[in-house]
């Protein structure tokens, strides 16, 4: 996979998901970018429209350096993605806004915010029993 794409967000789809334009004037792509390592709430879930919010908040409409991880099953590119110099999968475990997604976590430094997350009780860490989007999912 290639090192670091450029690409401007155009759109942001839920709390772990973007679209991304990239390449030149003429040549641009249009790519979904599903946020490596991270997995945000669904939107019918409690606090998905907040986890939406603040990625949008961080990224939509600005520079967005995408480092490609893999593709996973739907097409899209995974990747560990950076907005105006924050790593946006990092921010929003940070916020509340998404869980470490264990099933495929690689920077484990990611489970030390997510704690002080919990312990500060920010973003879907107010819930006593937050439940996580993919057993969430699997009760759907």
């Amino acid at each position: 996979m290639i090192d670091v794409l450029l690409c401007l967000v155009i759109a942001v789809t839920d709390g772990d998901t973007i679209k991304v334009r990239c390449g030149s004037e003429g040549a641009y792509e249009q790519v979904k970018i599903r946020l490596a390592e991270i997995d945000a709430p669904e939107k019918k879930q409690p606090f998905g429209e907040q986890s939406k919010q603040s990625l949008s908040q961080m990224c939509f409409g600005k520079q967005a350096e995408i480092r490609p991880q893999t593709k996973d099953r739907y097409g899209r590119t995974v990747a560990r993605v950076t907005c105006g110099g924050v790593d946006s999968n990092k921010e929003q475990i940070a916020r509340g806004m998404a869980w470490v997604y264990v099933k495929y976590v690689k920077d484990k430094s990611l489970y030390a915010v997510q704690k002080s997350a919990r312990d500060a009780h920010t973003g879907l860490w107010v819930d006593p029993d937050p439940i996580e989007p993919w057993n969430w999912r699997k009760r759907k």
